[in-house]
Parts: structure tokens; sequence; C-alpha cells
């Protein structure tokens, strides 16, 4: 599937608006028919307790404290993770290889409270800003303004990078020029550059509001090695490689040699 931005264009038009914006809709990107599987699954990730056990392997990890499922183990999630029109977008964008960073799962249901502004990029060994990380959001239920919108900042990401506690006294305040995204389609994809500022604003969630089922999936451009975020990275990318979701296309998406040692972050 060609790269969209709220219409057609061609991808190098694509990849400009990218590299100028920070941020790319890709409205419907996925179809109904994996939506439809991936709702379950991410009522069964977090009623079954598996997110808090995830979570807990990353904040207090043992020497063996892999967490007892993670979310490419789902089989939906793992579809999703490898849908071959977001990986060719993705590389549309990236204009090189690329491999996998990270993947997780969320539900926000009506009421929930916002997150405040922030960016997700990790750093590489080389100290390379220029090598791009992108994150997928996908909004299963696609956003309709009654449970948390995305907001961003256009531009942004082309601005020094600052630590991500640099931004908390932010919260989630309205910020001059930014972008209110409140109405996509189900199965909707927002693909960000990792360094652009963006924020989860509270709706006021009326009567009958929908619950907000999220997954974000990131990708890194090959040129030096990554940080990663879980302390279980290699197992992560280990069982990927077991399960072939790379499908045989995409050889670089689960290799181990693109990645720092772990370090918990500042």
């Amino acid at each position: 599937m060609p790269l969209s931005f709220e219409g057609n264009g061609t991808v190098s038009a694509q990849r400009a608006q990218f590299a100028d914006s920070g941020y790319l809709v890709l409205p419907g990107l996925l179809p109904e028919s994996l939506v439809e599987r991936l709702v379950p699954e991410v009522d069964h990730w977090i009623d079954a307790g598996l997110r808090t056990r995830s979570i807990a392997a990353c904040v207090d990890p043992g020497p063996d404290d892999d967490p007892p499922i993670m979310e490419l183990e789902l089989p939906a999630h793992g579809e999703l993770l490898t849908h071959e029109p977001l990986l060719e977008a993705v590389g549309d964008l990236m204009g090189a290889s690329f491999v996998f960073h990270h993947l997780h799962s969320a539900r926000h249901d009506p009421g929930a409270p916002g997150k405040p502004w922030h960016h997700d990029y990790e750093p590489n060994d080389i100290g390379d800003p220029s090598l791009l990380m992108v994150h997928a959001l996908h909004y299963l239920g696609g956003l309709d303004g009654t449970v948390g919108n995305l907001t961003v900042l256009p531009g942004s990401h082309r601005d020094e990078l600052r630590a991500r506690a640099s931004y908390a006294e932010l919260g989630t305040a309205e910020l001059p020029g930014e972008v209110v995204i409140d109405r996509l389609p189900p199965g909707s994809t927002v693909l960000v550059n990792s360094q652009l500022l963006h924020a989860r604003r509270a709706a006021p969630s009326p009567p009958g509001a929908t619950t907000r089922y999220f997954v974000d999936a990131s990708y890194c451009q090959t040129g030096a090695r990554w940080r990663p975020v879980k302390p279980y990275w290699r197992h992560m990318l280990a069982t990927a490689r077991a399960l072939e979701l790379d499908g045989g296309r995409w050889p670089e998406l689960f290799a181990e040699r693109h990645f720092t040692e772990y370090a918990r972050s500042a």
C-alpha cells in the first residue's frame, strides 16, 4: 500500500511531508479482519495480567525474569507487527533497512487520564539523530474525540533533543502550532518520527463513549546500534525469529547486532 497522508500523493512528496512535520496519517491501514482479532487479544493482555507482568519484568528484572508471554506471541499482534503494508510504508520513510525495536498494547477506558507531552526516541551508539526511529501508533477503533485524542507538535522533531522528563512541566497544556488528531476511522495508523513531541489529552468521555484500543510498535533505521528498552530484548528478538514473523522478506527486522546492551534509563 502506498503512503498516504489524508489523501493520495507520491512517495517522495509524502516522505518530504513526513520529514517536515514529523508525522503521517494512514487512515484505515489495517483490515477489519485483523482489527477484529486484535481487540480480544488486547483484552486478554490486560485482563489476564500479562501487561502487568510484562511491565514488572522491565521495572524490576531478575537474571531469568522473562515475562511468561510477550505481545508479539499473540497471533494477531505478531501479524500486526509485520503487516506488509505497514512495513512497506515504514521502509518508504526510512529509505533503508530497519530493525524492530519494541511493541506494546494498551486499553484506555472512558475517563482515562491523559499522557503529558513527551517524545519516544532512544539514542544510538554513534549519537546520530538523523537516523530515524519511527513509532507506528495503531488506533484499532479509530478516534472520535470522546476518549483520548492524539496531539502532535509538527516540526518539534527538528528541535534539540532533550530528556523526556524535561517536558513533564508542560503536562497536556495546549501549545502553539499543535495539531489535534481526533477523527480517524477504525484500523487507522499514525506514523511519527520518534523525536516528535506528542501527547494524549483526556477527552470528555460522555455516556456511550467507546474504549480506546491502542497498539504501538517502533522500528529503527539500521546504521548504528540502538539502546533497547526491555531487559529481555534478546529473548524478544529470538522469539520473533523462531516464529518466523519476518516471512523471509525482512532479514534485518529481528537481528540482534543492531542493539547495544540493555541499560536502565536515567
